[in-house]
């Protein structure tokens, strides 16, 4: 009990630090789908730390980049490090303001008691996918990282085309392991932490030899936007009392 308070004090020293409660603000923030589990967590312990409110809009980091883009203006961004500076470039980002704070690797899962497939080698992973009924990824389509990454990979093995009849997507913001409990789909591919969210899905392993791919996350204020409070919640991802969280659900430090 005595550490579960003072873990409490600490956020709550630590947002006041940051934040020097300014008067309390509705927050807009853009927040990939890939870190999704983890942000809905956080968020009411941030919002009782700081007096702040969350106004969470999810998709995948793609979509989002695109929307900022086309003159959509958050106070603050969660997406992957790519994107934020691509957006930085753009003159979307308030300057210096920019912070890594995860990253995951990507993996393969199946449903619970289910075979698992051998991925060890890309020999093996190859045989591993043209056996499989289906295959869920996210839609390369919608600029997913996973689904652009994993595409590239189906070409580079040479099994574009026998994939694409056993290719699944979840819907805009949906979890690839969500369809190997629903049956659609025998196995997924998706970054670590994901796979993890969904219930009755078990990681077999990451990508196999030099497929092996690592997404970094990174947040930051959107030029123009409350910035003690949208600077506070980019913080606040980095402080111990977050890391811990994404620590339990999969992540690596950024």
């Amino acid at each position: 009990m005595l550490g579960t308070l003072g873990r409490g004090a600490a956020v709550v020293a630590f947002v006041y630090a940051q934040a020097t409660f300014a008067s309390a603000a509705e927050i807009k923030v853009y927040s990939t789908v890939g870190v999704k589990g983890v942000v809905e967590e956080l968020a009411p312990k941030f919002e009782q730390a700081s007096g702040h409110k969350l106004n969470l809009t999810w998709s995948t980091a793609a979509l989002l980049t695109q929307r900022v883009q086309a003159g959509e203006a958050p106070d603050a961004l969660i997406l992957i490090k790519d994107n934020i500076e691509t957006l930085r470039k753009d003159g979307k980002i308030a300057p210096g303001t920019d912070s890594l704070f995860a990253k995951s690797i990507f993996a393969v899962g199946v449903k619970a008691g289910a075979r698992k497939p051998d991925i060890s080698t890309v020999d093996a992973f190859k045989a591993s996918l043209l056996a499989a009924k289906g295959v869920s990824y996210s839609d390369p389509a919608s600029g997913g990282a996973s689904g652009v990454y994993i595409a590239k990979q189906f070409e580079r093995m040479g099994i574009s085309e026998p994939m694409k009849g056993k290719s699944k997507h979840p819907p805009a913001g949906g979890f690839a392991g969500s369809l190997l409990v629903n049956g659609e789909a025998e196995l997924a591919i998706n970054s670590k932490p994901e796979l993890l969210s969904v219930a009755g899905v078990e990681v077999v392993g990451p990508l196999p030899d030099d497929m092996a791919f690592t997404v970094v996350y990174a947040a930051a204020v959107g030029a123009g936007a409350k910035q003690a409070a949208a600077n506070a919640l980019v913080k606040f991802l980095t402080s111990p009392e977050a890391q811990a969280v994404f620590k339990a659900k999969g992540y690596d430090p950024g």
